[in-house]
């Protein structure tokens, strides 16, 4: 198994906080690609990956990541990768449009906790003290942050199931990529995860009878190269010298964004408990940012850094 130089390291930490801020834009772009664009949240979630396919493409060239082909066990692990993204944007484009962005955010990283989980059992290694008490701040955000949903649960219900259910298929594609990360490149990952998964949406967004050609671009535009171009390039950057706890913690980031995004924009209200639960994360999220390279867990076995 390849460890990450150091000074790449350095580097993956601003990237995955980067990657994150920029996802935690989505979902506002997902309800301006609704009310702009005017269409449904499944198409913008195709138009999403077709827009930045070409791009996707083109690097993959660049950097010669084209995969030898056929390789049965990659080509399958990448449609499932695709399948699996295809829902969790299904999903979460549909929930983001019946709850606050903040509780989409907050449900559709669920990953935070499961992501982390999947790296311990794969490791064999219990987390250590202070990781177990950046779990514990974690959990304690959480459940402060879900407390405003608990509230509203009879009116934002069905939307945060949804943002539930996304968040589950998220996690099982970021499990995928870590296992075919070792046989192919980033761009192309991604690449071909967007092939696979645009047609889904595409079929699920006709079936649903909603309006797919869009009125007006910018808005899915911008969601394309925020959250498909650059969040899941700098995100797949990442997970490859960051430890699961660490990719996964800072995914927690996402809701706090998202509810100053809301509050700013559309005047969701924050309270204490928002507050004290973002605390809550920031202080999780600066617990297990550790330096020394001996302080990190083992990465799953399998797993190689993208070069």
């Amino acid at each position: 198994m390849t460890h990450a130089r150091p000074g790449r390291r350095s580097l993956a930490v601003p990237a995955l906080l980067l990657a994150n801020v920029l996802l935690a834009c989505g979902p506002l772009l997902v309800r301006l690609a609704s009310s702009e664009s005017g269409v449904g949240p499944v198409a913008a979630g195709m138009w999403r990956l077709a827009l930045a396919l070409p791009v996707m493409m083109a690097a993959t060239y660049a950097r010669r990541e084209v995969p030898p082909l056929p390789r049965s066990t990659v080509t399958l692990m990448v449609a499932l990768a695709g399948l699996a993204f295809a829902a969790d944007l299904g999903f979460w484009h549909v929930g983001i449009l019946h709850t606050r962005l903040a509780n989409a955010t907050l449900f559709g990283n669920v990953t935070a906790l499961l992501f982390p989980l999947y790296g311990f059992l794969v490791a064999r290694a219990w987390p250590r003290a202070r990781q177990w008490l950046a779990l514990a701040f974690a959990g304690c955000g959480l459940v402060l942050l879900l407390g405003r949903s608990y509230e509203l649960s009879s009116r934002y219900l069905l939307g945060d199931l949804f943002c539930l259910l996304a968040g589950l298929c998220y996690t099982l594609y970021l499990i995928v990529l870590d296992r075919v990360r070792g046989g192919i490149g980033p761009f192309a990952t991604l690449a071909l995860a967007s092939i696979g998964g645009a047609p889904v949406l595409l079929l699920f967004a006709w079936g649903l009878g909603e309006t797919i050609w869009p009125h007006v671009w910018w808005p899915l535009v911008a969601l394309s190269i925020g959250s498909q171009i650059l969040g899941q390039s700098l995100i797949l950057y990442a997970i490859a010298r960051v430890p699961p706890l660490g990719v996964g913690l800072m995914l927690l980031v996402q809701p706090i964004v998202s509810a100053a995004t809301g509050w700013l924009v559309y005047g969701e209200a924050l309270g204490a408990a928002d507050a004290l639960g973002a605390l809550c994360v920031v202080t999780a999220v600066l617990l297990v940012r550790e330096t020394r390279e001996k302080a990190l867990p083992a990465a799953p076995s399998g797993l190689n850094p993208v070069p």
